[in-house]
Order: structure tokens, then C-alpha cells, then sequence
């Protein structure tokens, strides 16, 4: 057995007391350290954790709840599911028929809360700045919007705007979620083409529906004028007939009352026969007036009835004739309705007609003169083309012109400043002889002197030349050495002649021409005949 002292027992106890300290400060940091990373996710945005995350990608995101964030090995950061307004003012868009239009239009786009596109803008978006992404979403946008406008005609992009706008977000989104984002809502403002298709349908619709709302009017009017004639006639028919039953009511009551009338005086004649009768048997004298007034009576009473029914079919023939009145009336009515029905017919057929030209001038002025004005314009285009094409071809030409007369004032000038050089150099060398420098310029050009000499024979008929020689000098004959120094020294006053007309002076070696000095030419006849020679 162990015995424990007081003192034991208390430093027991601060240690216990340590210890927990130490544990409940551990428990403190470690919960601080969770609640320090542990991130939750607002309603408006989406948290995205990266760095070492499970499975195969590089970040992953969330949207709504808390995930815990291990430190170190992971970090994480917020993108904003504001909705995003672009403004896409999309011009020369080619359509189906090749026709250019213009489709301004407002797309409101965010990022997508669909896992597997909230997982690409993560990736592809994280850390841009809105207008970075706008810009992205508009070249996109962009895109597609011609794609689609391409298979479409002007036709089904104007009238059929459920088809357009359907096929607009299944290509946009389709795109638009290969980086996250997804389209909330799109808004065509407007639709417009730039040769004026679109507002020549719009006219045509305009007119069609004037026309048709003419011909449902006439139509109208006509059906309101047939049924008025319809009730005019039934209201006439009736009131005709119930004239005629009133008339014929009329004559039947007069008729029975004088029938009866007729009848209660044949009934008092009768009761006053049968009287007379009655005293005539009691009184014989009178049986014979009796019988006679019997007779009276019943030749009356024959006659009244008789009488009356002779004014009964008087009243019937009466009562026919106004009824057959009463029938041509009618008829007379009757034509005049269908004359007017007729009339109104014939109206609004004409209404018909002129709504058919209005919509034919209308159908012509589309497709034959609009297309003539489009002819029209084009030939004048062609025209002004061809004209600038000209003008700039003129232009070049004049250019090139110039050029070359530039380029050959230019060398001419080189030329004659290089020959002008030569002469300065020539002068210097001459040094105070400068009467050498003509002479020198002159032996220059003597070649040219010689070729133009040559030109003036070149076309002289000289069969052949021959030259007999003996080599000799007897009997005074020169040979063919002497000649030719004679015959050059009788060329040699032309050659001064000629260099004083120039204003030059020959060399010295050529010897001086004075004006006294006289030179005997020898001709071809002073030149006596060589001797023939043998062999």
C-alpha cells in the first residue's frame, strides 16, 4: 500500500488542471481553424474551391450550402451570377438569298448553376473581370448570330420570329456553355436589310391587306344592300297581303250582312205573306191578292238574291283586281330590288377590279420596275466605275508621262553637265593653248563628218574605179603616194575655210591659209594618161 501525503495530492491536481487547460485551448484553435475555413456560398454567387480537389478536374465549384476548405492544399474564391447586358449591333450579315441585313439586339447572359457548365466557367472565367467575359460572350454571340442568319431567308428571319429566336438559342447557349454561361433572355430590336427588302414585303403586305379590306367592304356593302332589298321586299310582301286579307275580310262582312239583311226582309215579306195568306183563306176575296203577293214576293226575293250575288262577285272581281295590283306592285318592287342588287353587284365587282389593278400595278412596280430601277442604278454604277477607271487610267498614263520626260530632262541635264565637265577638264588641259581645244573637238567629230560625206554618195552609180600606177616619176608623172599628198593639199584650204566660218583655229601642223595665197586645183583632165603597160 502507497500513502499519499497532502502535498502529493495537490500537485496531483494542477496537473489535472493543466492538462484540461491544454486540451480546451487544442479543442478552441481546432474549431477556430474550422469555422475560419469552412465557406459558405450566397444565393447570388457560386464558390469555387481549387487546388488538390477530388476526381479529375482542376476546380470545383458550388452553389448554395458550405464546403470545408482544407488550408494549404486548397483555396478558394467567388464568381457573381448578376445577369450580364450585351448589346450586339450586328450589321452586313449575309442571309440565306445573299441578302445583307442588319439585327441589333440585346442578350441578357450569367454564369450557368448547371453543375457540369458551373464546372467550365470555374475552369474558364475564374478571376475575369465582367467586361473581359462581356467581350468574350459578345464575339461568341457574334458568331453565331451570322450562323444562323445564313440559313435563314429575309422571309423567315421577319415573319417567322419564333423559328429565328429558337434556333438563336439553342446555337448561342449550345456556345455559350462550353465556358459557363448560359443566354437568360434575348431582344430583336430591329430587323432591317440595306437594298430595302424587307420594306418593300412590308408594302406589299400593306397594299394586300388595303386590297383585301376593300373587297371585304364591298363585299359587305353589297351583302348589307342584298339583305336590306330582302327585308324591303318580305316587309312589302307582307304588308301587301295583309292589305289584301284586310280587303277581302271587309267585302266578306259587308257581303253577310247583306245577305242577311236580304234574308230577314225576305223572312218579314214572308211573314207577311203567310198573314195575308191566312186572312185571304178566312176571306175569300182576298185569297187572290194573296196568291199574288206570294208570287210578288218570291220574284222580289229572287231578284234581291240575285242582285246580291251580282254585287258579291262584283266585290270578288273588285277584290282581284287589287290583289292583282297588289301583285304587279309587288313584281314592279321586286325587279327594282333585284335591279339595285344587280347595281350593287356590278359595284362592287368593279370595287373588285380596280383592288386586282391596284394589286397587279403594285405586283409590276415591284417586280418589273424595281427591278429596271436596280438595272438602272447598276448601269449607272458601271458607268461611273468605268469612268473612274478611265479618269485614274488618264491620270497614270499623264504620270507616267511626266515621268519620263522628268527622267530624260534629268539625264540630259547629267549629260550636259558631264560634257560640261569634260570640256572644263579639256580646257585645263590645253592649258594656254586653248586654241587646241576646237581643233581636238573638231578631230572628234570627224567621223561624223566622214559618215555624213558618205550618206551624200551612197547612192551615186559607180561601176568600178581603177587606178594605173607605174611607181614612177618620169616625164614630170607623179605616182600614187604623190597624188594623194597633192590631193590633200589642195583639200586643205576648204578645211581652213570651213574652221574660220566656226570660229576655230587649226593646229599649226596643218599649216596657215592667207587671203593672197592661191592654190591651183588640179582637175581629172590635167592628169595625163598613164601609158598602157602590158600585164
Amino acid at each position: 500500500m502507497y500513502a499519499f501525503s497532502p502535498q502529493d495530492i495537490a500537485g496531483s491536481g494542477g496537473l489535472v488542471l493543466a492538462v484540461v487547460v491544454v486540451v480546451a485551448l487544442v479543442i478552441f484553435s481546432v474549431f477556430a481553424i474550422i469555422s475560419r475555413r469552412y465557406k459558405r456560398c450566397p444565393s447570388n454567387r457560386v464558390l469555387v474551391v481549387y487546388g488538390k480537389v477530388r476526381g479529375e478536374r482542376a476546380a470545383r465549384a458550388y452553389h448554395g450550402g458550405g464546403v470545408f476548405v482544407w488550408p494549404v492544399i486548397q483555396d478558394y474564391a467567388y464568381m457573381s451570377l448578376e445577369p450580364m447586358v450585351i448589346e450586339i449591333e450586328l450589321t452586313s450579315a449575309l442571309s440565306k438569298k445573299n441578302i445583307r441585313v442588319a439585327v441589333p439586339s440585346t442578350f441578357t447572359i450569367a454564369v450557368s448553376t448547371e453543375p457540369d457548365i458551373m464546372n467550365n466557367a470555374a475552369e474558364r472565367l475564374l478571376g475575369l473581370r465582367d467586361q473581359e467575359i462581356s467581350t468574350q460572350a459578345r464575339d461568341i454571340i457574334l458568331g453565331q448570330m451570322r450562323l444562323v442568319i445564313a440559313t435563314l431567308t429575309i422571309e423567315e428571319i421577319n415573319q417567322d420570329r419564333e423559328k429565328f429566336l429558337d434556333l438563336v438559342n439553342k446555337n448561342v447557349n449550345f456556345e455559350l456553355n462550353k465556358v459557363g454561361l448560359y443566354m437568360i433572355n434575348v431582344n430583336i430590336r430591329d430587323i432591317t436589310d440595306e437594298s430595302g427588302y424587307i420594306e418593300a414585303l412590308g408594302q406589299k403586305a400593306a397594299a394586300e391587306a388595303i386590297n383585301q379590306a376593300k373587297i371585304e367592304v364591298a363585299e359587305a356593302e353589297r351583302s348589307g344592300a342584298i339583305g336590306q332589298s330582302v327585308a324591303r321586299r318580305e316587309m312589302e310582301v307582307q304588308v301587301a297581303e295583309q292589305s289584301s286579307q284586310k280587303e277581302q275580310g271587309k267585302k266578306q262582312a259587308e257581303r253577310d250582312q247583306r245577305i242577311r239583311v236580304a234574308s230577314l226582309e225576305a223572312d218579314g215579306v214572308s211573314g207577311e205573306a203567310e198573314a195575308n195568306r191566312s186572312q185571304e183563306i178566312v176571306v175569300a176575296e182576298q185569297a187572290a191578292l194573296a196568291a199574288q203577293g206570294k208570287k210578288q214576293a218570291e220574284s222580289d226575293q229572287r231578284i234581291k238574291i240575285a242582285t246580291l250575288e251580282a254585287g258579291a262577285v262584283d266585290g270578288e272581281n273588285q277584290s282581284r283586281a287589287t290583289i292583282a295590283d297588289s301583285e304587279a306592285t309587288l313584281a314592279e318592287r321586286r325587279a327594282d330590288a333585284r335591279r339595285r342588287g344587280d347595281v350593287a353587284l356590278a359595284n362592287a365587282n368593279r370595287d373588285v377590279l380596280r383592288a386586282e389593278k391596284d394589286q397587279e400595278m403594285a405586283r409590276m412596280e415591284k417586280e418589273i420596275i424595281a427591278v429596271e430601277m436596280i438595272e438602272r442604278q447598276k448601269i449607272e454604277i458601271d458607268a461611273e466605275a468605268e469612268a473612274e477607271r478611265r479618269r485614274r487610267v488618264a491620270r497614270g498614263e499623264a504620270d507616267a508621262a511626266l515621268a519620263k520626260y522628268l527622267a530624260e530632262a534629268e539625264g540630259t541635264q547629267k549629260v550636259l553637265e558631264a560634257k560640261a565637265m569634260g570640256y572644263n577638264k579639256l580646257i585645263e588641259v590645253c592649258g594656254d593653248r586653248k586654241d587646241l581645244a576646237p581643233a581636238l573637238l573638231i578631230i572628234e567629230k570627224l567621223p561624223e563628218l566622214v559618215a555624213e560625206q558618205v550618206k551624200a554618195i551612197q547612192n551615186l552609180q559607180i561601176d568600178k574605179i581603177t587606178v594605173w600606177d607605174s611607181g614612177s616619176g618620169d616625164n614630170g608623172n607623179t605616182g600614187s603616194t604623190g597624188n594623194f599628198l597633192k590631193g590633200m593639199i589642195g583639200a586643205l584650204p576648204p578645211i581652213h575655210e570651213l574652221a574660220q566660218q566656226a570660229g576655230i583655229d587649226l593646229p599649226s601642223v596643218l599649216g596657215k591659209v592667207s587671203n593672197t595665197d592661191s592654190f591651183e586645183e588640179t582637175s581629172d583632165d590635167q592628169v595625163d594618161a598613164p601609158e598602157d603597160h602590158a600585164g
